[in-house]
């Protein structure tokens, strides 16, 4: 008798944790691939397509604070890779110590490469793009297209690398410079337990967990936050309600008073939250997108049952080992504080 209630239960499990996955998917979440080569494909850019040789270039590019006006600021600066991809400050800090004229909060890097829209106006449709923008934003590294290239063409070792990476009579100016910084981004990705758990491993995510996406779907969060990266579209903020820090910084989203919808991977290493980071806890932050996004009021239970789930979204990061980079010849530009 023990044996069969004990088998019963078992599979009542089985299949509650089929159907929860079944609609979790019908909701519109997604995993990361499984399967490498469909991730590659997924990630990849025709346009820009991955190498080895790009990505590690790329890489040292990431960290290559030179390129700042100021040879204090890489990209790691906002988008710490030990930190989950962000900084952990409330609104960006960039050249002369500068704060975001708009309080806008640094986004996390990680699986960046699966939003729709890049900047939380969505001004740009890929990291390629984006890739362009900070190093030249006054507020943020404060180059120019001519420092940046001619801080990376001043170090014979750069060169040589792009040339492995892109052929021996490659042209190196700002556009492919920000290509290869791009092509980097694009691999960094974190599955976690939430995509094992969808591509059928039942054990990868917790009861608690599991119970948590139940009451994510059933309050109607995956409206906004889905697809692999469980956001990254462009959507309508404040649509049953005012956001109660409406007033930090004057940003009101794009033309059409959309705002990107951050990414809900890793969500739990990267406070504070909201396009401002005006929120600091995940249960604040969960509670005011009930009341200002779905109209309804999230109680205490459902907050932590949902940031239980949010658990099931930290996904492994590869080791990233800070690289070596090239020493400054007497043609580097030197660093400039004004």
């Amino acid at each position: 008798m023990v044996k069969a209630v004990v088998l019963s239960t078992l599979a009542a499990s089985l299949v509650m944790g089929a159907s929860l996955a079944k609609e979790a998917k019908d909701a519109g979440l997604l995993p990361i691939p499984k399967n490498s080569k469909e991730l590659r494909k997924l990630i990849n850019n025709p346009e820009n397509p991955i190498t080895n040789a790009k990505v590690e270039l790329g890489k040292q590019l990431y960290f290559e604070p030179r390129i700042s006006k100021s040879g204090l600021i890489s990209c790691n600066t906002c988008h710490n890779l030990g930190a989950g991809g962000a900084d952990g400050v409330s609104a960006a800090i960039g050249h002369k110590w500068t704060s975001n004229p708009h309080h806008l909060n640094s986004p996390t890097v990680y699986n960046s490469v699966f939003f729709g829209s890049q900047f939380w106006d969505g001004r740009d449709p890929n990291l390629e793009k984006q890739a362009q923008g900070p190093i030249l934003a006054a507020p943020e590294m404060g180059a120019t297209k001519e420092h940046v290239v001619a801080t990376v063409t001043s170090m014979p070792e750069y060169v040589k690398s792009f040339q492995i990476a892109y052929g021996k009579d490659v042209t190196i100016d700002y556009e492919k410079i920000a290509d290869t910084i791009a092509t980097f981004e694009r691999t960094l990705v974190t599955p976690a337990p939430f995509d094992a758990y969808l591509n059928g491993d039942e054990k990868a995510m917790s009861t608690e967990q599991k119970e948590g996406l139940k009451t994510f779907i059933d309050k109607g969060c995956a409206t906004c936050h889905n697809g692999i990266a469980l956001g990254g579209y462009m959507q309508p903020f404040g649509i049953t309600g005012e956001y109660k820090y409406a007033d930090v910084g004057d940003f009101k989203g794009n033309e059409n008073g959309l705002v990107k919808v951050p990414t809900l991977r890793n969500i739990t290493q990267t406070a504070p939250y909201f396009h401002n980071g005006a929120i600091w806890t995940l249960k604040e932050a969960i509670v005011e997108m009930g009341r200002i996004q779905l109209g309804t009021q999230i109680n205490d239970k459902e907050a932590a049952s949902i940031e239980s789930f949010f658990k099931a979204l930290e996904g492994q990061k590869s080791e990233i080992i800070y690289p070596q980079l090239p020493a400054s010849t007497a043609t580097t530009p030197r660093p400039d504080m004004n």
